[in-house]
């Protein structure tokens, strides 16, 4: 059909949702979210809708110009921007992260910030405290809650065990982040890769979040225009929370 979308690169055999994150199985997610045979799609709505309650198609606040709300295509939006009706073919590029959707890297912390710390989506801030120069603190900045308990926190747990195991690889020959396995502390992680205009070029990216228990941080890595099918995010992610988790800052604490 017209807005068909491109073919799984792999065989990843019987998989649930946590080996579906692990080795981010495009053919689930299109199932998921477009339906196959006899068996229901979530349908173009109800992904916006949960989307957009992540905080993805809005902005998310943070003190910083030139911030964009990204965007979440929908049948009505697509109708009037582009005058063309909704394939079935956009639900699963939707269901994946393909096609029109465009949503900024903050976004993507925001949300998945939501998924490390059991559902509450926070106003991110730019610092976090005001020192002197004898570091005495002068002015802390309160968090500030955006929504919280909206989602069961038993699903949330699925995905961060998905997350958990693209490092692990357990159960996931083709986990997708084994790199971060070496960190000093347990990591969990979410890989994506992005077609562009550009034949054969992809938007790469992770996000990782650890310690997996107590999540400290959550770090997002996009690099732009990557020749080919790669990880390229990984070893600067790997970098980066190596040094992190190695400072003498953290391991005071």
């Amino acid at each position: 059909k017209k807005g068909s979308v491109k073919k799984d690169w792999t065989i990843h055999g019987w998989i649930d949702m946590r080996k579906a994150i692990a080795e981010s199985c495009d053919v689930y997610f299109y199932t998921i979210g477009g339906g196959y045979k006899n068996q229901i799609g979530l349908g173009p709505s109800k992904i916006k809708k949960y989307l957009e309650i992540f905080g993805w198609g809005n902005k998310t606040g943070i003190k910083l110009s030139g911030e964009s709300k990204g965007l979440i295509p929908s049948p009505q939006w697509k109708k009037k921007a582009k005058s063309e009706s909704w394939w079935d073919g956009d639900t699963y590029n939707l269901a994946i992260g393909q096609g029109d959707i465009l949503v900024t890297p903050i976004q993507v912390i925001s949300a998945f910030a939501a998924i490390a710390n059991g559902g509450t989506i926070y106003k991110p801030e730019i610092v976090k405290q005001i020192i002197d120069s004898d570091k005495n603190i002068i002015k802390k900045i309160k968090p500030n809650i955006l929504r919280n308990n909206f989602i069961n926190p038993k699903n949330l747990q699925i995905v961060r065990e998905g997350m958990r195991q693209a490092v692990t690889g357990a159960n996931s020959p083709l986990a997708s982040s084994v790199l971060l396995n070496s960190l000093p502390v347990a990591a969990a992680a979410k890989t994506g890769t992005a077609e562009i205009s550009k034949p054969g070029h992809y938007d790469n990216w992770v996000t990782v979040f650890a310690p997996y228990k107590k999540p400290q941080i959550v770090l997002t890595v996009m690099i732009e225009n990557i020749k080919g099918i790669r990880s390229a995010t990984l070893p600067v992610a790997k970098e980066i929370l190596n040094w992190y988790f190695t400072q003498d800052n953290y391991l005071k604490q």
